[in-house]
């Protein structure tokens, strides 16, 4: 007869056959992929600090669509920029939902754009991008705040003289004005110690995205709700944001809706006016805040990182760097304001940024999808509530695509003329119903602060520096390792 510890062993190891047993039959109704174990699903075949290479490898075994699994939950990776696209787009509407992950549903509580799916995203995403064109995207009243901000940035590193300087700061600050100026309605200076958190705040949370708490706080909620660590610092932040964002709200509030709305708070107060007697309508504070919250995070992290990645590879490719500088003399002078429409004038310049973007791959496998509805992959049947996970590397990286994906190459976006091409495989902003928001946005900032930034300094090491550091620091997005610069005035 057993005694309590060995029915105990045997009770746990029947149970761990009886899942694993599960988990098969689960995999033969989905793409291949690598075995799955109880409770820990396939992580012991991820290296962490470099997922979008090892999923690209994983691809060469189990082919462009294959499965793996977070604990008991299966997600479906596309590789390659033909799955990647036909994934995307093709059944955009039947992909178009985002996985509540215990995580997600914490932070985001249902609401804004970026964690909702149906009928609020739906509602949230169309009036984001309504009110946006209202403000100027696209248009010269945006335009002139941007290149606003990079006057201010132009200044900052003037003033350092050529000295060593961390650009990180001023160019976040420059960026992060131009969505504050869009969302409140007016920028911060660099004492302002309230901005200075907000900066702080935004870059842990999204440095916290997709590490392994992060995923662990997804396998076991309730038990991390119990410990101490980076996830609940992630929750302080986190709702630092938003108290941030009510503070603007109470502001806009006491001063009274103007007749003419001046930013995005005001447009969205007057929309709650509007739809008070629609049953329907997910216009509410609680929305309100958290698309703040999210419109911020995207418009600023993703700019920032770029921008960051390129005046590292100005430094590192000093011959590209120049032949922008002969470019931006040739066409615009030492005085011109420089605007969005001069990229047509300046192919080579307007052909390293688009590199600049893919050969940093900042989103690396992009945020995770959900199907909203039965569908169908790549031939494959995919259930409803079923994650999908488009490896955005690469389709950025493929080599059916890119004449040298694995080098830093302008030439990849320009023909035999010289003039600029753009690329179906350039999908940096990802594809289908779920393309990012603010593309027009940060298209606009990535070449107007990038043009007037080369156009006075040429980016030099500090002295004795003798190696430039292009390896990334993953975290929601793929990160330079700090670095110094001397911004020597031309």
């Amino acid at each position: 007869m057993l005694g309590i510890s060995e029915f105990l062993v045997t009770l746990v190891i029947s149970l761990f056959v009886v899942q694993f047993l599960k988990l098969k039959w689960a995999c033969s109704r989905l793409p291949p992929g690598p075995t799955p174990l109880p409770l820990i699903g396939t992580m012991w075949q991820m290296d962490f600090k470099r997922q979008h290479e090892t999923l690209i490898k994983l691809a060469r075994i189990y082919g462009n669509i294959f499965t793996l699994w977070m604990g008991h939950i299966p997600i479906i990776i596309l590789n390659g920029f033909p799955t990647v696209k036909d994934g995307l787009t093709v059944r955009s509407e039947d992909v178009s939902g985002r996985p509540t992950t215990p995580f997600f549903r914490k932070t985001a509580g249902g609401k804004g754009i970026i964690f909702t799916s149906g009928h609020t995203w739906k509602q949230q995403r169309r009036f984001g991008l309504m009110t946006l064109r209202n403000l100027g995207l696209g248009k010269k009243g945006l335009e002139h705040r941007i290149q606003e901000e990079a006057r201010h940035l132009v200044e900052y590193f003037m003033n350092e003289r050529g000295d060593p300087l961390d650009p990180s700061f001023p160019i976040i600050h420059s960026v992060s004005n131009v969505i504050a100026a869009v969302m409140f309605g007016h920028r911060f200076s660099t004492e302002d110690k309230n901005f200075h958190q907000l900066i702080e705040s935004n870059d842990y949370l999204v440095n916290f995205g997709g590490s392994i708490t992060e995923m662990l706080y997804d396998i076991f909620p309730w038990f991390m709700n119990h410990l101490p660590g980076a996830h609940q610092k992630a929750f302080y932040c986190q709702e630092f944001l938003r108290s941030f964002a009510r503070k603007e709200l109470r502001s806009h509030q006491e001063s009274g809706s103007p007749d003419e709305p001046q930013d995005f708070i005001d447009f969205y107060l007057a929309q709650i006016d509007k739809s008070k007697a629609d049953p329907d309508s997910t216009f509410d504070e609680d929305n309100l805040v958290q698309t703040i919250f999210d419109l911020f995070l995207a418009g600023t992290e993703t700019t920032t990182t770029t921008m960051r990645w390129a005046v590292l590879y100005m430094m590192a490719y000093p011959d590209i760097q120049e032949k922008v500088q002969k470019e931006l003399d040739a066409v615009l002078g030492p005085s011109k304001l420089i605007s969005y429409e001069d990229r047509k004038e300046l192919p080579f310049t307007y052909a390293v940024v688009h590199e600049i973007q893919r050969y940093s791959s900042i989103v690396a496998v992009g945020v995770p999808r959900e199907c909203v509805k039965d569908t169908v992959l790549q031939g494959f049947p995919i259930e409803k509530g079923t994650i999908i996970l488009p490896n955005l590397t690469s389709a950025l990286f493929d080599p059916e695509q890119w004449e040298t994906p694995r080098q830093f190459n302008p030439n990849h976006f320009l023909d035999q003329d010289g003039n600029f091409v753009n690329k179906e495989a350039f999908l940096a902003f990802s594809a289908g119903h779920r393309v990012c928001l603010g593309e027009q946005l940060a298209k606009t900032e990535l070449f107007i602060f990038f043009t007037n930034l080369l156009r006075v300094f040429s980016f030099r090491l500090p002295e004795g520096v003798k190696e430039i550091n292009t390896e990334f620091i993953l975290g929601g997005t793929l990160q330079p390792h700090p670095y110094k610069i001397c911004a020597v005035p031309r």
